[in-house]
């Protein structure tokens, strides 16, 4: 028994040395992802792009519906007349076939809006979708650096949330917060043209003393 023990200790008294040393090489650090998203120059460039496609599309679509509306208009007066008691049975069968011609128009535009419609909600989706993951993909190559160079084993999104709606990161004590960080780095490739959403200065606070 006591040769088993002597044999054992030792091997568990190594095991635990080991985890630990492990344990303590681990360096963690977290980050704010939805904060770098958000005041990335980038994200505020494509933003911008993204709502000047919605806003032409949508100049699209009411000029489409403006048109619509005229030839119901249109078919309403001919339709009208074609009804009129005191022109000849002739004109009045001419004015019903335009009415039909006018109304065969009507469905065409309508499935002209729907299909237009359509394909801009598709296409805005489109590159919503590829605009944000172009941009992670940047963030996401800024992290990797800053990790492999201050030797973090692990970067962890502090905004994170679960299905539930609740934080993943239940606490830290900010230590190791990269967020200003990899937001000063890749803010600062912006144009001259363009302010550094990370760089911008507080608001003096009402009764605040200037400093």
């Amino acid at each position: 028994m006591k040769t088993i023990l002597k044999t054992i200790l030792p091997a568990i008294a190594m095991t635990a040395w080991l985890a630990g040393s492990a344990s303590a090489q681990t360096k963690i650090a977290t980050i704010d992802l939805r904060k770098v998203f958000d005041l990335y120059w980038k994200t505020t460039q494509a933003t911008a792009a993204l709502k000047e496609s919605a806003a032409d599309m949508e100049k699209e679509d009411k000029k489409l519906l403006e048109e619509y509306n005229k030839l119901k208009e249109s078919y309403q007066k001919i339709l009208s007349s074609a009804n009129d008691a005191a022109i000849a049975p002739e004109e009045k069968e001419k004015r019903k076939k335009a009415a039909e011609t006018k109304l065969l128009e009507i469905k065409d535009s309508e499935q002209q809006i729907t299909l237009f419609e359509r394909q801009a909600r598709s296409t805005l989706d489109t590159k919503k979708l590829r605009m944000r993951e172009d941009v992670l993909k940047e963030i996401r190559a800024a992290i990797d650096g800053k990790a492999k160079s201050a030797g973090y084993s692990l970067v962890l999104d502090a905004a994170a949330e679960s299905l539930n709606n609740t934080p993943i990161l239940m606490f830290t004590n900010g230590e190791n917060d990269i967020t200003e960080t990899i937001l000063s780095q890749l803010n600062a490739t912006a144009p001259v043209e363009l302010p550094k959403p990370a760089e911008k200065k507080d608001e003096k606070k009402p009764g605040e003393k200037k400093k």
